[in-house]
């Protein structure tokens, strides 16, 4: 059984906060920090006409203090911040960040997963969503201040990319495009 003692906050910001908690766990007084962030969406969106699954590149500070790089390859994806069902979101952020515009119907819901559990629990729900070039409505991009680049990924080229450890491929990317070569690509 555990019993919160106290929660401090040490620190908040636009979107995470930190948290002192401590707790009782097992008969012992233990001490953590907690990192509370949003909850969040992707999709892995397969463009038919390209044969190619769309990806987005984008610079992220954490991963350039890491790597001096900073940049990743991630699913189109964004915070669950809008007082919006998570497939509404899922869908405004294909048409923002990868220019596809696509109803609320063809987003199919693969999983929901969990990220650094060890820090902040964040839960990313994952859909799955094929496109054609008529979907294709503008360049995408992102918001103003994201400079999101919109990366195809032709589909023989994907078990290779999974792989590839000289990249920053986010855990939530691997495992669609895992899920995609097993249930899409491999049985059609």
């Amino acid at each position: 059984m555990i019993n919160i003692k106290k929660i401090n906050t040490l620190c908040k910001g636009k979107f995470l906060e930190l948290k002192e908690v401590f707790y009782k766990y097992k008969d012992k007084d233990k001490r953590w920090e907690v990192c509370s962030s949003m909850d969040s969406v992707s999709v892995l969106i397969y463009d038919i006409d390209l044969d190619s699954i769309i990806l987005v590149k984008q610079f992220r500070l954490p991963v350039y203090l890491k790597n001096s790089d900073g940049f990743s390859y991630e699913l189109c994806a964004g915070l669950c911040d809008k007082d919006k069902c998570n497939i509404e979101i899922a869908r405004e952020e294909v048409l923002e960040e990868c220019g596809y515009d696509v109803k609320v119907d063809r987003l199919k819901k693969i999983t929901s997963t969990w990220a650094s559990v060890g820090t902040n629990a964040a839960r990313q729900t994952i859909y799955y969503v094929e496109v054609t070039q008529q979907d294709k409505v503008n360049e995408g991009g992102g918001l103003e201040d994201e400079d999101i680049e919109v990366i195809e990924l032709k589909s023989d080229e994907v078990e290779k990319f999974i792989f590839d450890e000289n990249i920053v491929l986010t855990p939530g990317a691997k495992f669609a495009l895992m899920w995609w070569l097993h249930y899409k690509k491999e049985r059609g």
